[in-house]
């Protein structure tokens, strides 16, 4: 297993300070594009900034794009965010479309996030005066002087019927009371016929 996650930042993944709050901020500040007019490494980014820079710059006009041609060397990608971070990321041997793609991540994100170990799986940032919750925290600290087995605390937790059952049970109530309703009209037109029956002979 590596080691080299020793070496990293740590800390918790969190926004900047009033970034949603208001307008949005776009934490990218400067960018520099570093590659070379003749190495064949360089093709990618050579294409983007013949193709897709101008746009770029455009569509972002907060965002200062700085272009250094050096020799015989491999492209590199170095962005600065309002927060002073810097990632640099070589790119040699990219596509043009890898380019695009690196530098939209770059634009929307607000630090090298690749580079930050997380030092907790949950994290808040106004943690609780009284700790975490346990079953026990709201629970009667007289509990503590009882002697067990206790049939009182051992007793089966009775609870009331739910929503669900209740609306059965009306339906249920229901469906008897128009079955009775029924029974008794039957019962009256049997009497009527019987009557008239009775009248006739």
């Amino acid at each position: 297993m590596s080691n080299k996650y020793l070496f990293l930042q740590s800390g918790f993944p969190r926004a900047p300070f009033g970034l949603g709050i208001g307008r949005y901020v776009c934490q990218l500040q400067r960018i520099t594009l570093k590659f070379c007019k003749s190495h064949g490494t360089s093709r990618g980014l050579r294409n983007f900034i013949e193709h897709d820079l101008i746009n770029y710059a455009k569509e972002n006009p907060g965002v200062v794009i700085y272009v250094k041609p050096r020799r015989h060397r491999h492209p590199v990608i170095v962005a600065e965010y309002l927060n002073g971070e810097r990632q640099w990321m070589e790119v040699a041997n990219y596509s043009q479309d890898d380019v695009v793609k690196w530098m939209e991540l770059l634009r929307t994100q607000f630090h090298n996030g690749s580079s930050l170990r997380y030092r907790k799986l949950w994290h808040t940032e106004f943690p609780s005066i009284q700790g975490p919750w346990t079953p026990f925290t709201f629970r009667n600290p007289m509990i503590n002087l009882n002697q067990f087995p206790n049939k009182e605390l051992g007793a089966a937790v009775k609870l009331g019927p739910t929503a669900t059952e209740q609306l059965v049970q009306l339906f249920k109530a229901q469906q008897l009371a128009d079955n009775t309703v029924n029974d008794s009209k039957k019962i009256d037109q049997n009497v009527e016929e019987i009557s008239k029956h009775v009248q006739s002979t």
